[in-house]
């Protein structure tokens, strides 16, 4: 698996409304997407950065999702250019089935 963060830092003109539109437009398009496990959209007012995480299932997947073409579309909606980095995941915790029991009650 390998995970990529694009990451569009913002200097001073942050739209959270915005960033927060292109996520929820964006969605239905990666749904079932061959290769891809996981995306999240993620946002830092605070710091003023929008920042989508990817885990998809190969290197190759990726590198090729992430085309020149698809840089300039994304350039175009979240209105500055992304910095892309990709990193190896050495291992994923998913606790998303797991049930948990109550915590005993100490009587």
């Amino acid at each position: 698996m390998i995970g990529v963060n694009v990451s569009f830092q913002y200097n001073g003109s942050f739209d959270r409304a915005r960033v927060i539109g292109v996520a929820a437009s964006a969605r239905a398009t990666f749904e079932g997407m061959p290769g891809l496990r996981y995306k999240f959209f993620t946002l830092d007012e605070s710091v003023g950065r929008a920042t989508n995480f990817y885990v998809w299932d190969s290197k190759e997947a990726a590198l090729e999702f992430f085309s020149d073409e698809l840089r300039e579309q994304v350039t175009q909606l979240y209105g500055v250019a992304p910095t892309i980095e990709f990193v190896d995941i050495a291992q994923t915790v998913d606790n998303s089935g797991a049930h948990s029991s109550p915590a005993p009650s100490i009587a």
